[in-house]
């Protein structure tokens, strides 16, 4: 018999607080499921998500039913950047890949390889009127977490959870790694809640031939979970601990 997951909703008779996610870093993958796709399915939350191309973008919106929006900008802290477009889309980021690391691993280099490079204009997610009041931010921009992070101070003050990618080895040239993302969340009032799962190589030269993607012991990035400051939960609204709980 299918183990029957617990439901936070199925504890109350009221409905709770309908969900605002901003998505920043969309991940267009066929099979891919994002983190928050079950609340999604249930129609439980609305999605705000980036798609800087305004043809695609126009594409997108009239695609989707009206729960998921997409906006014709690029995220960021504001400044102009120089976006790296690599070999594997995924991996594309407004940091160089970083060969001197990258060179020690199996099965990864590869799809850094950048493959075009284009100028653009970030915007800062507090500028963005159509985002506030958001409840969940997800956050996965090859190394530049920390960047949305800084432009966004007014708009996580209402914000319950953050889930967000977080690198522990230097991928991408002077990116920030998980200490600093921390660092940037609890100055803004979050605390680390959990990882959900890990992902690394192995170095080269080949240790695991028939598993070339490999981890072994080196983790090299995860996701990261954070909410809002679990000392202090007195301090918050009762549907904003809901909020917080649900997710």
């Amino acid at each position: 018999m299918a183990e029957h997951p617990f439901s936070f909703a199925e504890l109350f008779d009221a409905p709770l607080p309908r969900l605002k996610v901003v998505d920043v870093g969309l991940l267009s993958v066929e099979g891919h499921e994002e983190i928050y796709q079950g609340l999604f399915d249930r129609d439980l939350c609305d999605v705000i998500a980036f798609e800087p191309d305004a043809q695609l973008c126009a594409k997108l919106n009239a695609e989707s039913d009206g729960r998921r929006i997409f906006l014709p900008e690029f995220v960021g802290d504001g400044e102009a950047g120089t976006f790296r477009v690599c070999k594997a889309p995924m991996t594309s980021s407004l940091y160089e890949p970083n060969s001197a690391v990258l060179d020690l691993f199996q099965n990864i280099s590869a799809l850094l390889e950048v493959v075009s490079r284009e100028t653009v204009q970030t915007v800062r997610l507090d500028t963005l009127a159509s985002v506030s009041g958001i409840d969940f931010l997800k956050l996965d921009v090859q190394g530049a977490e920390r960047a949305v992070i800084e432009g966004a101070t007014d708009t996580l003050k209402g914000v319950s959870v953050v889930h967000t990618e977080v690198e522990f080895v230097p991928l991408y040239e002077g990116q920030p790694l998980f200490a600093e993302v921390d660092q940037a969340l609890r100055h803004n009032g979050f605390l680390f809640h959990k990882f959900i799962g890990f992902a690394g190589r192995a170095f080269k030269p080949a240790m695991v031939p028939e598993q070339p993607s490999a981890m072994l012991s080196q983790m090299l990035w995860s996701e990261a979970v954070y909410v809002k400051d679990f000392t202090l939960l007195s301090r918050l609204p009762s549907d904003q601990l809901l909020k917080m709980a649900r997710n």
